[in-house]
C-alpha cells in the first residue's frame, strides 16, 4: 500500500506510544509492520532528497499529538501516551485528525500561534483545495511549492531565450556546458566559432581540463513547436565528419523527433541532444542566467547540545 498521509498516521502513533515508551526507530518500525509497507513503499523519499516520506509523516503525525497533549517525549528520542491520550484511545475513536485535535486546547493555541491563517479542517468544504494543505506535512508543502515555483521559472527562462538573438543564444550554451563541468570548468576552453558548413557548428569545447577531445556544438533557438528533425540530425553528423570529429551537442530551445532521436541512436558517434525543456532545466540548475532571489534556512534540534554529560 502506498504511504498513509500524516494524520492517518495519528492514531497508530497514539496506539504504539500506549503500551510503552518507545524509540522513534522502533516507533517507525512498528507502525509500518502493522501497516505492511513495501520496502519500496518505506524507501520513497521527498522530492529533493533530504528524507523518507514515511519518517517525515511519522514524526510530523508525533508532533501534533505532542502539541494536543495525546503524547509526550521522555528523555531522547523516547515517546510515551500521557494519560490524555489514553483517555482518548479508550474511546475507540475510528481516526485522528486534525478536525479531531481542535478539541484539545493546547493543540487549538499552537495551531493559531504558529499559522493565524492558514487553512483549517473546516475550511475544507468551502475550499477543496485547501485539503492539500491539511493532508501534506510542511517538508511536503515546501517541496511541492518549490517544485510550482521551479517550473514557473524554467518556462521563463526558455521564454526569454527565445527572445535573444542567435549570437546570444551560442554564447549561452558555451555558459551552461562549462557549468556542466566541460573544460574543467574553465570559461576558456569553450569558444562560439560561427563556422559555417554542412550543418554548420556553432561552438567547440574542450572535454576536460587538459583537452585531450573537442566536442562540437550545433545551437538552433526554436520556437516551442518547432522539432528538429533527421535532416538536421544527418547535416550534423556531416559536420562532425568534416572536422574529423565523433562527439558533438545539438540544443535546441524547440524539440526533437522521434526520427532525430533514432538516428543518433544508431550511428557510431557520440552525439548529445538537448531540447528547450532540458535547456531550461540545466540552466536553472547551474544557475545560468537565474539567481538565487530568497533563502530560508530550516533549523531543527541539535540533539548534541542537549545530550547529558
Amino acid at each position: 500500500m502506498a504511504v498513509p498521509d500524516f494524520q492517518s498516521l495519528m492514531l497508530p502513533v497514539l496506539r504504539a506510544t500506549a503500551v510503552t515508551e518507545i524509540a522513534a526507530p522502533d516507533l517507525r518500525q512498528q507502525i509500518a509492520d502493522q501497516l505492511h509497507l513495501s520496502d519500496e513503499d518505506l524507501a520513497l523519499r521527498l522530492p529533493r532528497g533530504s528524507m523518507t516520506v514515511f519518517a517525515n509523516r511519522v514524526a510530523w503525525a508525533n508532533v501534533y499529538l505532542q502539541r494536543a497533549g495525546l503524547i509526550k517525549k521522555i528523555g531522547r528520542g523516547k515517546y510515551s501516551a500521557t494519560k490524555i491520550g489514553l483517555n482518548v484511545l479508550s474511546e475507540n475513536p475510528p481516526k485522528i485528525d486534525l478536525a479531531f485535535l481542535q478539541r484539545f486546547p493546547g493543540y487549538a493555541e499552537w495551531r493559531r500561534g504558529i499559522a493565524p491563517n492558514a487553512a483549517t479542517p473546516n475550511d475544507i468544504s468551502e475550499n477543496p483545495a485547501a485539503i492539500n494543505e491539511i493532508i501534506s506535512t510542511p517538508e511536503e508543502q515546501m517541496e511541492r511549492n518549490y517544485l510550482t515555483l521551479t517550473a514557473a521559472l524554467q518556462s521563463d527562462v526558455l521564454d526569454r531565450v527565445r527572445e535573444m538573438p542567435p549570437a546570444f543564444f551560442e554564447r549561452l550554451v558555451i555558459d551552461l556546458l562549462v557549468k556542466l563541468g566541460y573544460g574543467g570548468g574553465q570559461p576558456e576552453m569553450g569558444q562560439v566559432t560561427g563556422k559555417s558548413g554542412d550543418g554548420g557548428i556553432d561552438g567547440v569545447i574542450k572535454e576536460d581540463a587538459l583537452g585531450l577531445d573537442i566536442v562540437y556544438i550545433q545551437a538552433k533557438r526554436y520556437g516551442i513547436s518547432h522539432s528538429v528533425g533527421q535532416p538536421e540530425m544527418r547535416d550534423f553528423a556531416g559536420s562532425l565528419d568534416g572536422e574529423g570529429a565523433t562527439k558533438g551537442i545539438f540544443i535546441t530551445t524547440g524539440l526533437f523527433s522521434s526520427g532525430a532521436r533514432d538516428y543518433v541512436s544508431r550511428i557510431p558517434k557520440r552525439i548529445i541532444l538537448i531540447d528547450g525543456l532540458q535547456l531550461s532545466r540545466l540552466m536553472v540548475e547551474r544557475e545560468v542566467g537565474v539567481r538565487v532571489s530568497e533563502v530560508y534556512k530550516i533549523k531543527k534540534i541539535d540533539e548534541n547540545y542537549f545530550a547529558e554529560t
